[in-house]
């Protein structure tokens, strides 16, 4: 064990968030609150200066001389306005925070939009490719169902809603894609929860470099 100090505390950390938790009594759930609003500071700390360097990496483009990228421009210039806005609505008010965030929303919905729909064609695209190399029983069965939610979810069916036994297969075809994400998530929680017990028991150490 090449950090035996800074695994030891790792573990000792993680075991008596542990142990606040299941036992959220006297000073071990005040510990456990104290060290969530450490983590939570530090994570915010971290993704602030995850974004400077984001930034920095763009001016760093633009001044390049042999592959200026003109798009940083553009990124750096929103990213400034934003954050100058934003700043200026959480501490002089102006603009209200309520118009800040409507003109925020009124940028970032239609970009969330424009993205899912390009995912959705490259996972169509994805599909046919994969049939294409591999011919089997899942593949079939993967196209299938990818056709079948994209006709669904287009409204191109709508019209059989009032028909009795097509509208009911079609609400519980809907049904499907929820429980796949419930599957997925119940997925992240398992695999989250296998990370976190590897680290408490010293297997795993990201925090030693």
């Amino acid at each position: 064990m090449r950090s035996p100090v800074s695994t030891a505390i790792a573990m000792a950390v993680g075991l008596l968030v542990l142990i606040g938790y299941l036992l959220p009594i006297g000073i071990v759930g005040q510990l456990r609150t104290i060290i969530l609003d450490w983590a939570i500071t530090l994570a915010g700390i971290a993704g602030l200066v995850a974004i400077f360097n984001l930034a920095a990496v763009h001016w760093r483009k633009i001044g390049d001389k042999r592959n200026r990228d003109y798009y940083s421009i553009f990124l750096i210039l929103a990213f400034w306005a934003t954050f100058l806005a934003g700043v200026a609505a959480k501490v002089w008010g102006v603009p209200s925070q309520h118009d800040f965030q409507r003109v925020v929303t009124a940028i970032q919905m239609p970009i969330e939009a424009s993205l899912m729909g390009v995912l959705a064609i490259s996972l169509a695209y994805a599909s046919f490719r994969l049939f294409q190399r591999r011919k089997g029983l899942m593949a079939i069965i993967f196209v299938i169902s990818a056709l079948v939610f994209l006709i669904i979810l287009s409204g191109l069916l709508s019209f059989g809603g009032s028909v009795p036994v097509l509208g009911s297969l079609i609400n519980l075809l809907n049904l499907l894609p929820v429980a796949g994400a419930r599957g997925i998530l119940l997925g992240i929680a398992l695999g989250s929860l296998t990370t976190g017990l590897r680290i408490l028991m010293g297997t795993d150490r990201p925090y030693s470099g």
